[in-house]
């Protein structure tokens, strides 16, 4: 029995494509977490000024020629304009001449939930990655025996 030549995508070798770059995703979603959660607390250094602005990450299909698969980048990493809070402080150095301070618009519980699916997307991204190697593993020692 003999088959059409045709070019075929090796589809273990795409799977993991995808899910690396789905890792890579997370990864980055990861960092800008970090860094919202490093700047909860972050104010401005002058009288009247603006806190650190909570950083967000958008991502986007990405067609790989090699595969034909669609993978996972970073389209954009923006800022959220999420109003900031105002606390009443007349000590603080960044304290306008009414005596408030604008608060960082970074929530501990959205970062740390945002954490949490990021790391859990992440994990379920090593466990294909690490599937499809078993999988091609397994192909290989079946051609060897037969």
């Amino acid at each position: 029995m003999t088959f059409p030549q045709t070019e075929q995508v090796d589809s273990v070798a795409a799977s993991s494509r995808i899910a690396a770059s789905a890792m890579r995703a997370q990864s980055a979603r990861l960092r800008i977490i970090s860094e919202n959660i490093a700047n909860a607390e972050t104010t401005s250094n002058v009288a009247g000024g603006d806190p650190y602005a909570r950083k967000t990450i958008t991502f986007r299909e990405e067609l790989d020629r090699n595969t034909g698969a669609d993978l996972v980048a970073v389209r954009d990493i923006g800022t959220d304009r999420t109003p900031f809070e105002i606390a009443y402080d007349p000590g603080h150095p960044a304290a306008d001449a009414q005596g408030y301070v604008k608060k960082p618009n970074v929530h501990l519980l959205i970062e740390l939930a945002d954490m949490q699916e990021a790391t859990r997307a992440y994990s379920a991204n090593v466990q294909m990655i690490k599937f499809a190697r078993t999988l091609s593993s397994m192909t290989i020692d079946l051609l060897r025996t037969s």
